[in-house]
């Protein structure tokens, strides 16, 4: 079992940093190898987005990475309240930062350039990337997993946002 948990937390948290890498890694590439990406991938509101959603999965790494850190030295309890702090701080700035993503959003929608799709993609991924983790489990990977959702009949909390209820619970 501790086992199972802890390899299925390593793929989670490697998937995460290995996502990010690789999304910075193509955005460079497209910037530099065609120049018709550029006009999609150059404007601040695009890399405001990109950088948004690079942030986030950052986070979602992290926290895998923790619990993983846990469960591999045996500790099955939620994380430390110095650790659990730094997650309410990364937050509440989301969404400070998601509220100034709309800001670019009511400005694209006003001017309307060709980027404003891919615009729209990056911050709707963004968005759902924070709800995931600190709201409500978006994500359902195996069969078992979906079979569960099913069963259950509707989201649930994500093991993040969990944590923090209970620290404010205990305050």
């Amino acid at each position: 079992m501790q086992n199972k948990v802890r390899k299925k937390l390593f793929s989670l948290f490697t998937g995460e940093w290995f996502a990010t890498l690789l999304f910075a890694v193509l955005w460079f590439l497209y910037t530099q190898l065609d120049e018709g990406f550029e006009a999609y991938l150059t404007p601040v509101s695009s890399i405001y987005a990109f950088v948004l959603l690079e942030w986030i999965l950052l986070q979602g790494g992290y926290y895998w990475f923790l619990k993983w850190r846990q469960v591999k030295r045996g500790v099955f309890s939620q994380l430390a309240d110095k650790q659990l702090r730094l997650f309410v701080f990364l937050k509440r700035s989301n969404l400070v930062l998601i509220v100034i993503g709309f800001l670019f959003l009511a400005y694209q929608c006003m001017v309307f350039p060709k980027e404003f799709y891919w615009f729209v993609f990056l911050f709707a991924f963004a968005i759902i990337e924070h709800v995931n983790y600190y709201h409500i489990r978006l994500s359902y990977m195996s069969v078992e997993e979906i079979r569960e959702f099913i069963q259950q009949k509707g989201f649930r909390s994500s093991l993040l946002a969990k944590e923090l209820k209970k620290r404010n619970k205990q305050r």
